[in-house]
């Protein structure tokens, strides 16, 4: 059998945290932001945590399953 390849586009978004969760960084904040609030983009900077429903997909493309 050959090996497992993990998917590019997840390698390069995605980060595992010492607990196990996966870590993203936040959409929208790459271009148009003279129409976003400054609290907005602010907060839209912070990466947050992957939410469990979506957990499982996002390990399968990384091959952590």
């Amino acid at each position: 059998m050959p090996k497992q390849k993990t998917k590019s586009s997840a390698k390069k978004r995605f980060k595992l945290t010492g607990t196990g969760k996966i870590k993203r960084k936040h959409a929208f904040k790459s271009h148009i932001l003279t129409k976003k609030s400054k609290k907005r983009k602010r907060n839209l900077t912070q990466s947050t945590l992957v939410h469990k429903a979506d957990e499982s997909n996002i390990k399968e493309q990384l091959c952590l399953k």
